[in-house]
């Protein structure tokens, strides 16, 4: 069964500004009933989140169940993943090409996964890194590709909502405007 994650992870977010952004964030989230203030233990992998709110539903497409934990907010250099699996591919921000790195049968293509790897890893470790797209041949910063299934994002600040429905646009939307009008995406999984 496992558990389902949801984390919308701010794009524009920085260093610099995480700390009063993540606060922004969860002020609105609190004002609109959606989480409550006080911390819980409602997250996995974390000590202490945020439980749903009374109007928790304002948050999702459908309420097909009541969310059964809560929100983490991860603030720091953070390599967002989709939790089980893996991105079949990753799309240039130059070009717009897409460079497969597994075959239809999740097979390995060989050589395809090398340089994002080594680029996840150096932009783990220093924020900064790129990745030349072997279709325009020019560097790209790895930020800036995006991902199948949107299984990666690569960020200073993520809401991670914790076995929760599934969220609704117009919801992303509102949150989006509270954080600035940032850019946000959000990042699904399981583990």
């Amino acid at each position: 069964m496992g558990n389902h994650f949801q984390t919308i992870v701010d794009l524009d977010a920085t260093r610099a500004d995480v700390r009063s952004l993540a606060a922004s964030g969860l002020e609105w989230l609190v004002r609109e009933g959606i989480v409550r203030a006080e911390l819980t233990d409602c997250v996995l992998g974390a000590p202490l989140g945020h439980p749903p709110g009374p109007f928790w539903t304002k948050a999702v497409s459908q309420e097909d169940w009541e969310p059964s934990d809560g929100l983490n907010i991860e603030t720091g250099r953070t390599v967002f993943t989709g939790g089980q699996g893996d991105a079949m591919f990753a799309v240039c921000p130059h070009c717009a090409g897409r460079v497969d790195l597994y075959t239809d049968e999740w097979d390995t293509i060989e050589g395809a996964w090398e340089p994002f790897g080594k680029a996840i890893g150096a932009w783990h470790d220093t924020g900064d890194a790129t990745v030349a797209c072997p279709r325009c041949r020019r560097p790209g910063d790895l930020t800036a590709w995006t991902w199948a299934d949107d299984y990666y994002a690569f960020g200073y600040l993520g809401f991670e909502f914790w076995d929760w429905p599934e969220f609704s646009p117009s919801f992303l939307k509102g949150f989006s405007r509270a954080l600035g009008g940032h850019r946000t995406v959000l990042v699904g999984g399981k583990l």
